[in-house]
């Protein structure tokens, strides 16, 4: 396959045409009586028309056929995706996964296999999300697949993926990321517009950290946000935690101990994650409820108790991953059970905490 070629510019106007086709894109218009090569015009909206210029996203799609022309859309048997957040009773506890293992191709094959773990809010309503594990070992043949629930995160943990969009080809590897809103990839030829899919390199996002002493907000680790209608409340943030220095002084260096009015929702993509050294793994993820106590395991708090603070790099070769979401997600029967890979162990990592409460002495030893 030949070399990719990458359009550069978040947000951006841009346009690309099939080299097949030159002069396919209309000029000094969108939508001409006749378009080049008898192109159909099509528009994809991802926002309202309504909204103010600045935030407008569209897209228009110069198609040998438009999407519209397709067979009536069929029931199919769902298998592990679900929407229906009310199927198990709410479980506040901490909750861990297991990776989850990816089927031998020689036994089953899986071309993008989906598997709801939790979510909450109303697809009718437009608002909400849900986080679905996807499993694949084979390439989709002749055959695509398509989300009009929303834009669609991929982030992929293990091997590389070679996704096709309306809009062209990425090749996404672990430690990238894409957000798509496909439909049909196949009759393309071209398009121009701000509203298209897009992929990240994790590695090159600008990591800020305190230069002082304690933390500073998490939300300077936050890549991407899909907002709700409340101001500053999110119903989603992306967020990494990626290789970077720890300098603060006199300060607890590791996440500290928390309770939140956000859901949590962890990933490891690879490496070991600063809080867990243990157990925590690539290809798991831990799931931390609407006000669930959480926090660095027994070993991280003693050592990172009585460490010499010195300038050091933290998380080195690893790159953990949190969805938090002001919704209190619902976690799924396959979730729970079916998937087998809940750890019935995670709270254990806690029980060898001990109190070093010193009632009669207000000052700590300080680390030799």
């Amino acid at each position: 396959m030949a070399e990719l070629k990458y359009i550069s510019g978040f947000g951006n106007e841009c346009s690309s045409e099939d080299p097949r086709c030159p002069g396919s894109l209309p000029e000094g218009q969108n939508n001409p009586q006749v378009c080049p090569y008898n192109l159909y015009a099509e528009q994809l909206s991802g926002s309202a028309f309504t909204c103010p210029r600045s935030t407008n996203k569209r897209s228009w799609l110069y198609r040998i056929l438009p999407s519209v022309s397709h067979k009536p859309f069929e029931s199919i048997d769902e298998g592990q995706v679900t929407h229906n957040w009310d199927e198990v009773d709410p479980d506040p506890n901490q909750l861990r996964w297991k990776p989850f293992e990816i089927p031998k191709a020689s036994q089953k094959k899986v071309d993008f296999g989906l598997h709801t773990l939790c979510g909450a809010g109303d697809i009718k309503s437009n608002n909400g999300l849900a986080i679905h594990i996807f499993l694949c070992n084979t390439s989709m043949e002749n055959r695509c697949f398509y989300n009009s629930d929303g834009d669609f995160l991929i982030v992929p943990q293990k091997g590389n993926l070679l996704i096709y969009t309306e809009f062209g080809k990425m090749l996404v590897q672990p430690n990238e990321i894409c957000v798509i809103q496909d439909v049909s990839p196949f009759n393309v030829v071209a398009w121009h517009g701000n509203y298209t899919p897009y992929k990240y390199n994790l590695k090159n996002f600008m990591v800020i950290n305190s230069v002082a002493f304690d933390h500073a907000d998490p939300s300077i680790f936050t890549v991407l946000t899909a907002k709700s209608v409340r101001p500053g409340v999110a119903i989603a943030d992306f967020v990494i935690f990626p290789p970077r220095w720890g300098v603060a002084d006199k300060t607890f260096r590791p996440p500290y101990y928390h309770r939140n009015c956000m859901s949590e929702f962890m990933g490891l993509i690879r490496g070991h994650y600063e809080a867990k050294q243990g157990g925590f793994l690539p290809g798991g993820g831990s799931l931390h409820s609407t006000m669930t106590p959480h926090g660095p395991d027994a070993d991280c708090f003693e050592k990172a108790s009585k460490v010499k603070l010195a300038p050091e790099r933290i998380a080195d070769g690893t790159m953990a991953f949190m969805f938090e979401s002001s919704l209190s997600l619902a976690v799924t029967k396959w979730g729970l059970k079916a998937s087998r890979c809940l750890d019935e162990n995670y709270h254990k990592c806690w029980e060898p905490l001990k109190s070093h409460f010193t009632p009669n002495s207000r000052n700590p030893a300080e680390p030799n």
